[in-house]
């Protein structure tokens, strides 16, 4: 299993999914990679596709409450139908996003066999560091279900 935790940590809540997989890597589960990324969509095809079960986490801002989370799961072969709305995550200077890695992932043959992601809604974005208190409660829940669905991941099917 894979993890991938996407932000930038001096940019506040940007910094959600690389918290979120710090906390993880501290947990040391069996069998679980976990990985800092920026959310560069090519690295991102690069690194899942050759796990069967990935769990991507970042920052989304849909408009949603803060510290609402979002969760969708993807199966290969539904990338289309499936997908998180490219529109709710902040992106990244690069041209290609979390929700266009998805799609282009498909595209080319370069998919998990299943992908879970969880975008926890995010308010600040200004530099600095530490995460806003709603997005920190969020980021500690995500971590739980994500340790659980490592343990247990039958429980995904």
């Amino acid at each position: 299993m894979l993890v991938i935790g996407i932000g930038n940590e001096f940019r506040r809540d940007d910094g959600v999914g690389i918290a979120v997989a710090r906390a993880l890597k501290a947990l040391d589960l069996p069998g679980v990679d976990v990985r800092e990324r920026g959310g560069e969509g090519t690295d991102l095809i690069a690194l899942w596709r050759d796990h069967p079960l990935v769990f991507v986490v970042d920052a989304t801002s849909s408009g949603a409450p803060v510290g609402t989370i979002h969760r969708f799961a993807i199966a290969a072969g539904d990338e289309a139908e499936m997908a998180p709305p490219a529109h709710i995550f902040r992106g990244t200077s690069h041209q290609i996003g979390l929700g266009e890695a998805i799609a282009l992932g498909g595209l080319l043959g370069q998919f998990p066999s299943r992908l879970i992601v969880y975008g926890i809604e995010s308010v600040d974005f200004c530099e600095g560091v530490g995460l806003s208190s709603p997005v920190e409660q969020a980021a500690v829940d995500v971590v739980a279900r994500i340790a659980v669905d490592c343990s247990v991941p039958q429980l995904l099917a």
